[in-house]
């Protein structure tokens, strides 16, 4: 059995990574190998409900702390059903948002601790990182411009939050990739659909020959 592969895409709200996602699954699905999909938070029943809680827009009181905490539990659940079982059998498993939203979004965006995020998220994955993950770079005002224009999407909490919030949160990210060069590649995700969909799955199919 060949052993399994994760990979996560990242990137600020309106990067568009769920759309490219979409995009490549056919080209995946051809490599003749177990392909599973799934997203954070969520992915699950348990960890659905706790994102119910997290994005839901009336939730204005809730406490950073009490954010992180609930999307790292909504990330052991994850892990436990929906990511550590198709690993096993030696598929490719695709995580829409992994252990690096935290670091961005809470860590950067919100202020905590960085080296606190870093230890819960090793203690909800049991230390996994993924083999690859794919960061999709856009600017955020025209991140923000795409799902103002996106008709299809419900405005959630985190869209909510102020400009400045969002730039923190593409910072993060950027300081991710600065830092772990060797897992993390960046992709022009303002360039159109079908180019940005080509170079990941450009990516990814050379990751998997190695």
């Amino acid at each position: 059995m060949s052993k399994g592969f994760l990979i996560s895409i990242e990137g600020p709200d309106g990067a568009g990574k769920t759309t490219v996602l979409q995009q490549m699954l056919p080209a995946l699905e051809a490599l003749g190998r177990e392909i599973v999909t799934t997203r954070e938070p969520g992915g699950v029943s348990i960890a659905e409900a706790i994102r119910s809680i997290i994005l839901n827009p009336e939730n204005t009181e809730m406490d950073d702390k009490t954010e992180l905490l609930l999307f790292v539990a909504a990330r052991r659940q994850h892990l436990m059903e929906k990511i550590l079982p198709p690993l096993e059998r030696g598929a490719l498993v695709i995580i829409d948002r992994f252990i690096d939203s935290s670091i961005a979004y809470q860590g950067f965006g919100r202020g905590l601790d960085v080296d606190d995020i870093n230890w819960l998220n090793a203690y909800a994955t049991d230390g996994l990182k993924p083999d690859l993950t794919l960061y999709f770079d856009i600017d955020v005002e025209e991140g923000l411009a795409r799902i103002a224009r996106n008709a299809s999407r419900d405005v959630d909490r985190l869209d909510m939050e102020k400009i400045d919030m969002h730039q923190r949160v593409r910072q993060g990210y950027l300081s991710i990739l600065e830092k772990e060069s060797d897992r993390v590649v960046r992709i022009d995700a303002s360039q159109d659909l079908a180019t940005v969909t080509a170079q990941a799955l450009a990516m990814i199919e050379e990751k998997l020959k190695v």
